[in-house]
């Protein structure tokens, strides 16, 4: 068990080096990873204010009334929106491994399939999302917006965000390995994935079709999750069925990635092959 969890630890720590590496070579990188969520979130609080204050959206959204909580609603969907998107970014990336040849590394490699496609994701998660995480907290303190239950629900709020976007990204990097078209699915889970999931809008403001096919998203419950422990001051007990959704949809998406990534492997010996579609 210990050898394993040692085995573990220096793919991760090997993983996250190559993301550094591959993704983060200059210091203007890293600024524009603050830069660009920032802009996003400034041009959708002035695209919504001005229809949220010319109509009767705050009769049905009490939250659109008030300019801070309307704010702090958009930073916790920027937020949630970079975590999974940067592991969107990240298998996209991984899949250009392809090209290179350094692809069949993975296959060679004595470590685990699986624990490679988490380590790969969970590499680019933490790289990509401090810089916001930290502004976001910051905003939401400076603006006085925060509601919470109790002091440990903050921990909630962390495992609510990372361990389904660590399984989102395990998923998708193990289907991306043996895609043949990755810009599709890239462009797919691009703007699809925040209106889906309800990043800009209130998920009630959806229609059902798409409140149906956004509950399949990881995000969205993270998103109804964060919102409630921090805006809404909900419980444990509140949250529950949302966090018990939550970890079954990793669940299944860690479940999923393991089997593509077996059928993936045979498919390639027997063929010679990497793609599976």
């Amino acid at each position: 068990m210990i050898d394993a969890t040692r085995s573990a630890a220096r793919v991760f720590a090997a993983e996250s080096l190559k993301q550094h590496r591959r993704l983060f070579g200059q210091p203007l990188v890293v600024f524009s990873m603050l830069v660009w969520p920032i802009l996003q979130l400034a041009t959708t609080y002035y695209t919504l204010r001005p229809v949220a204050t010319a109509s009767d959206a705050a009769a049905h959204w009490p939250l659109a009334a008030d300019p801070h909580r309307l704010l702090a609603f958009l930073a916790t969907g920027t937020l949630a929106y970079a975590f999974f998107f940067s592991l969107v970014q990240s298998a996209w990336h991984f899949s250009f491994e392809r090209t290179t040849g350094t692809l069949e590394l993975l296959f060679l490699s004595p470590a685990g399939r699986l624990t490679l496609m988490i380590a790969n994701g969970a590499g680019a998660l933490l790289q990509n999302a401090w810089l916001l995480t930290c502004f976001t907290t910051a905003a939401l303190l400076g603006f006085g917006t925060l509601s919470v239950a109790s002091w440990w629900m903050y921990g909630v709020v962390v495992l609510a965000l990372l361990i389904p976007a660590v399984a989102w990204g395990a998923f998708l990097n193990s289907l991306l390995v043996f895609s043949r078209d990755s810009a599709f699915l890239y462009t797919v889970l691009d703007e699809p994935l925040w209106f889906v999931s309800g990043v800009r809008l209130p998920h009630f403001a959806l229609p059902a079709v798409v409140q149906v096919v956004g509950a399949v998203f990881p995000l969205t419950g993270s998103l109804i999750a964060v919102r409630g422990a921090l805006l809404e001051g909900d419980t444990l007990g509140a949250l529950a069925p949302t966090l018990g959704w939550l970890t079954l949809l990793s669940a299944l998406l860690l479940a999923a990635a393991a089997v593509i990534l077996r059928v993936g492997e045979a498919h390639a010996q027997r063929t010679g092959r990497l793609r599976l579609a």
